[in-house]
């Protein structure tokens, strides 16, 4: 029975470390919204994300509305862009994502993505 209490209150004690871990690291959220050159928000763009050194990206797309949302991120900088209708947008560079707060950003598609190319045979 003792072993077996010893056994139980190693795994309720490695169990609150874990959780305690967790909660130390310092994390954030990022959302935005994706305009075409009009101004006009561009539904299921591909929003990638990625640590300022170039490593670890990460995609996600937009919503009917043009909004995105990267949820319970690391705190520190990124650099973000969006690919719509064969077209990327500029790299938006060192957007902070700060402890326990939303950072907000719009990204613009460039005016040229807005038109449609016709090729012809």
């Amino acid at each position: 029975m003792a072993r077996r209490m010893t056994m139980i209150l190693a795994a309720l004690a490695t169990l609150a470390f874990v959780a305690a871990a967790q909660q130390r690291v310092p994390i954030g959220t990022l959302e935005g919204t994706v305009l075409d050159g009009k101004g006009k928000p561009v539904p299921d763009a591909s929003v990638t994300i990625q640590t300022s050194d170039g490593l670890h990206p990460h995609a996600t797309h937009t919503d009917s509305s043009g909004h995105f949302q990267f949820t319970r991120w690391e705190t520190g900088q990124y650099d973000l862009r969006a690919y719509a209708n064969g077209s990327f947008s500029e790299w938006d560079k060192r957007i902070m994502i700060r402890r326990n707060k939303t950072t907000k950003i719009t990204l613009r598609m460039p005016r040229d993505s807005d038109e449609k190319v016709v090729v012809s045979k």
